[in-house]
């Protein structure tokens, strides 16, 4: 069976009324419910501008512009919030967070662990030092073969000495022993002190050997034969090697790290897998203006005189913990010219807040100021914040006590 032209056209007019009668129906009920007492008709945001999102500072007032870079614009809304309080912070809904890898952290009171690590060189003992000097005029008899750089032991000797003042004296008291007159005796004895004979020596024609009094290495020798010496006149230097000095270069801005007291230990390339303990016995006053670093003087034990001066040593000074306000290294936010990190208020809500901080040690940052313990910071997915919050205009929480 088919249908004529006729039959054809009145069945299409048919499907048009029936059409046009629901989409009036359907209006009337939208209509109705949209009027209903108490309700509102919703309006579509507007935007505040459009912008790319690659170059946050540039903003455009249409949909179809392009930025500098050459990519397509979105819009960009106001806060939901409305009012002054829209500019407190970035909202993120809290279910969320999670998607957006935020993860929190809460700043806490601790102990900054860590040693720290600085190198220095070995030196004499400069308080262990024995200058051996001509007690009279005379002249050089003998030496012994003596150069700088020998170490000897205490009593090695340095050279003979020929006297003749205590030659006389000596001999005016072998005189006077014969008397038998103790008054006499004592006083020619006290005599031959005075003129600096070691212990008032009686004997030896004025000739007397000096000796080191201390064990170590010769670091001065001006003892020649032939040499005629005045009172008073250096002969040698020797400086003892039981102990040595370690001069570790701490930068400045370790100084507060280091204390006297402190143990110290010290690794040598000449003997690799060995530490020599010490501890730290003086800061010197002055600060190296070339490299920035204060000398810190380590004593260390040299018994068996393996550590010698001018050698290089890795030095560990441990113990330098101290209390302080922490948060993870990673909430930190560094931007050159100040230092930031996100403060989340728990109610979905974050805001930047600038800070001032110290050493970090351990994955853990101290906290000098801008900070109180219990606050909660951003430590993962801060960066996305930190953006968000300069794109809208969020200023950071200044320091307490700071200008700005």
């Amino acid at each position: 069976m088919t249908l004529n032209s006729l039959q054809r056209s009145q069945l299409a007019a048919a499907f048009a009324a029936v059409a046009l009668a629901a989409g009036a129906g359907g209006f009337y009920l939208a209509g109705s419910k949209d009027a209903a007492p108490g309700a509102s008709v919703p309006t579509a945001r507007k935007p505040l501008y459009w912008y790319d999102p690659m170059v946050p500072g540039e903003h455009y007032d249409n949909p179809d512009s392009l930025s500098s870079m050459g990519m397509k614009t979105v819009p960009k809304y106001a806060d939901n919030s409305g009012g002054p309080a829209a500019a407190s912070g970035v909202r993120i809904d809290p279910s969320s967070m999670q998607s957006l890898g935020i993860r929190l952290a809460t700043a806490t009171n601790g102990a900054l662990a860590g040693s720290l690590e600085v190198t220095g060189s070995i030196d004499f003992n400069q308080r262990d030092v024995a200058v051996i000097q001509a007690r009279a005029a005379g002249f050089i008899q003998r030496v012994y073969g003596r150069a700088p750089g020998d170490v000897i032991r205490a009593g090695a000797p340095i050279a003979d000495v020929l006297v003749p003042e205590w030659g006389g004296a000596q001999g005016e008291y072998a005189a006077v022993a014969k008397t038998g007159d103790p008054a006499l005796i004592a006083a020619a004895r006290q005599r031959l002190r005075l003129l600096g004979a070691p212990g008032g020596a009686t004997s030896g024609r004025g000739m007397t050997t000096i000796r080191s009094p201390i064990s170590g290495v010769i670091t001065t020798l001006d003892a020649r034969a032939g040499v005629t010496l005045a009172a008073g006149q250096t002969l040698a230097q020797v400086n003892g090697l039981g102990t040595v000095w370690l001069n570790a270069a701490v930068p400045e801005v370790r100084a507060a790290d280091v204390r006297i007291g402190q143990p110290a230990n010290a690794e040598l390339a000449g003997f690799p897998g060995e530490r020599f303990t010490g501890r730290v016995i003086a800061v010197l006053p002055t600060a190296q203006a070339d490299s920035r670093t204060l000398t810190v003087r380590i004593e260390l034990a040299n018994r068996d005189g393996r550590l010698r001066p001018g050698m290089f040593a890795t030095v560990h000074l441990g113990d330098t913990s101290r209390s302080a306000l922490l948060v993870p290294s990673e909430a930190v936010i560094r931007t050159g010219k100040r230092t930031l990190v996100m403060l989340a208020d728990g109610k979905g809500k974050f805001r930047p807040a600038e800070v001032r901080i110290g050493r970090e040690a351990g994955g853990q940052t101290e906290i000098l100021a801008g900070l109180s313990a219990g606050e909660k910071v951003v430590a993962s997915g801060q960066f996305l914040l930190d953006s968000e919050a300069s794109l809208t205009g969020i200023a950071a929480r200044p320091i307490a006590g700071d200008a700005k």
